[in-house]
């Protein structure tokens, strides 16, 4: 029965011999997975995966074959209660029309939303389908699942819909960006290569021909000639958006990502979601338990750095604007003020965002975003690549 594991697996582009795969067996046969999913699922990656590199692609084998056996747990970020299961349960779904989406009012503030939800959770006693006040499902309420708000929180909704949602109740799990992805074309690392900066250093261990010609001729003898190696000396930052609405550009990030692990021999990665905050982290699976604090990054690293930052910068205007506005978390300070810090952290920086230059215009997020950038966001395209190298350069 497990066999369509292993051959996802190798689908995926895991290396599993047979050996590591007997060796799987025999464990399971042991007992060590304790007859659960959650310790095969550790036991199996344990056994499998000799690299790191791998982890993202043993999960989405894992997930492909398994599907279905386990549910992700659910956190509540504004409150620790569990909210009955039947006022979510999903009975019917209301279809409105545009114009009937755009009779829909917003609760106009940040905080006036953050009240009404407080009250809702104080007052509400039983479940809510189809209206415009309570937390439910379907209708127009502010607070829910599977219906339309133009700024609300949702509830108990495994994905987006409409991607207006201020705050997710719910726990996501995002997929870390592969390095190893095959690019669709070789112009992102030419486009990359124009920031390469050469410098030697180090011990003199590199033939120096043209130098060694030169003094065997001064000399009448052969005079061998060393040098330091030439290594690439540029070192880059690179801050990736991840989850929502980036899942619309994994492909383009991937084929980034990988470019860039390619040339940049200096270079360190970390994940966000929507707007940078006080924390970052390397491994989505990770980003609850091992985030690393956005201070220590700023301090650790040198101005020397060249920052990139990836990412479609759409959003509700709170996640940038307002303390608490984060998506997921209750955030002190907004996410202007860590934007402006990452800024002044690293003079050399760029914004390259997915979304096509023709649709900015079109979400307030991605101007005000562009505003503390001073106008360094370019699309994440070839010509936008090339013109932030320059920048960069």
């Amino acid at each position: 029965m497990f066999l369509p594991f292993l051959d996802n697996l190798r689908r995926q582009g895991v290396p599993v011999s047979l050996r590591e795969w007997l060796d799987l067996m025999e464990g399971m046969g042991a007992g060590l997975d304790d007859r659960t999913v959650a310790g095969f699922y550790g036991l199996s990656r344990l056994v499998l995966v000799k690299d790191e590199r791998h982890l993202d692609r043993f999960d989405r084998a894992f997930a492909q074959t398994f599907s279905g056996l386990e549910e992700v747990p659910v956190g509540a970020l504004l409150d620790s209660r569990d909210l009955p299961r039947e006022w979510l349960e999903k009975l019917a779904e209301g279809l409105l029309t545009e114009a009937e989406r755009a009779q829909v009012a917003g609760s106009g503030s940040f905080e006036a939303l953050m009240d009404k939800l407080r009250q809702r959770l104080a007052e509400q006693q039983g479940r809510h389908q189809g209206g415009n006040t309570w937390i439910g499902t379907a209708g127009t309420s502010p607070f829910g699942a599977y219906g339309y708000n133009p700024e609300g929180v949702r509830i108990g909704q495994e994905d987006s819909r409409h991607r207006r949602a201020v705050k997710v109740w719910d726990r996501r799990e995002f997929r870390d960006f592969d390095d190893r992805a095959e690019l669709g074309t070789r112009n992102i690392k030419v486009a990359l290569k124009r920031l390469r900066q050469w410098a030697r250093h180090g011990a003199a261990d590199e033939l120096d021909l043209p130098g060694t010609i030169r003094a065997t001729a001064d000399h009448g003898y052969i005079d061998v000639r060393t040098r330091p190696e030439r290594r690439n000396a540029v070192k880059v930052m690179l801050f990736l958006d991840v989850g929502g609405s980036m899942d619309d550009h994994v492909r383009v990030v991937d084929e980034l990502f990988s470019a860039a692990r390619a040339e940049f021999k200096h270079m360190h990665h970390f994940y966000f979601h929507n707007c940078l905050y006080e924390g970052v982290w390397t491994e989505n699976r990770r980003r609850w338990e091992a985030q690393t604090p956005t201070w220590d990054v700023l301090h650790r690293f040198g101005r020397d750095y060249k920052c990139i930052v990836v990412g479609d910068a759409s959003m509700s205007p709170y996640e940038i604007a307002v303390p608490g506005g984060a998506n997921e978390h209750w955030n002190a300070e907004s996410g202007e003020v860590w934007l402006r810090r990452l800024t002044g952290g690293f003079p050399d920086h760029v914004w390259l965002n997915p979304v096509p230059e023709a649709q900015w215009a079109h979400t307030q997020s991605i101007g005000m975003v562009g505003e503390v950038f001073e106008n360094r966001m370019l699309p994440l395209t070839l010509d936008g690549l090339t013109r932030a190298m320059r920048l960069l350069g």
